[in-house]
């Protein structure tokens, strides 16, 4: 499976703008969820679905709004702000920096999935990954993880990222959450 992966590297290299910070980010989040999916983790989509569904009666109510028969000042319609405020409260308490949210592994005894969040602030080379429990209250959550490194370390001068550095280190990341041993060659 490795070398199926290594050989998919060698055909479609990830390459990022170096002096972009949101690219190098999103190459990097991009990165994280294949390899936290491939360590048998699945996406957990639900507060993305809420988000859609609340965005969604907010763009209706809108359009509403907007071809109602009346001025501006008395079609401006108190839901939508409520659900507009309701979006960003979402975002803000739930989502903070998460890049992904996962279920428990398949035969595992934990009850809790990942959450997988990530910072790159600007004009720092310091990317800090972070791995926590879903469910932080749950008795089966375990001791939140990260580790902060330079991204000089992952890309090279032209931009590619060199995926089985970062790869190994994401890995490593999840194992010490889990509490698995490091592999050692």
């Amino acid at each position: 499976m490795q070398e199926k992966k290594s050989e998919t590297a060698n055909k479609n290299p990830k390459k990022a703008n170096l002096l972009d910070h949101h690219s190098i980010k999103h190459i990097l989040d991009e990165s994280v969820t294949e390899v936290v999916t491939s360590s048998g983790y699945v996406e957990n989509v639900r507060l993305s679905n809420v988000r859609l569904l609340i965005g969604i009666i907010v763009i209706v109510i809108a359009l509403v709004a907007q071809f109602y028969n009346k001025k501006f000042p008395e079609n401006r319609d108190f839901l939508y702000i409520v659900f507009n405020a309701l979006l960003q409260l979402i975002i803000y308490t739930k989502e903070k920096n998460a890049i992904l949210f996962t279920y428990p592994p398949e035969g595992s005894y934990t009850s809790t999935g990942l959450v997988i969040s990530s910072k790159l602030p600007r004009f720092s080379d310091e990317y800090t990954l972070i791995v926590a429990s879903a469910d932080p209250k749950s008795i089966s959550a375990g001791k939140t993880v990260q580790f902060t490194k330079s991204v000089t370390q992952w890309f090279t001068k032209d931009g590619v990222l060199v995926e089985g550095l970062f790869w190994k280190d994401v890995d490593a990341l999840i194992n010490d959450y889990s509490g698995e041993p490091k592999k050692s060659k």
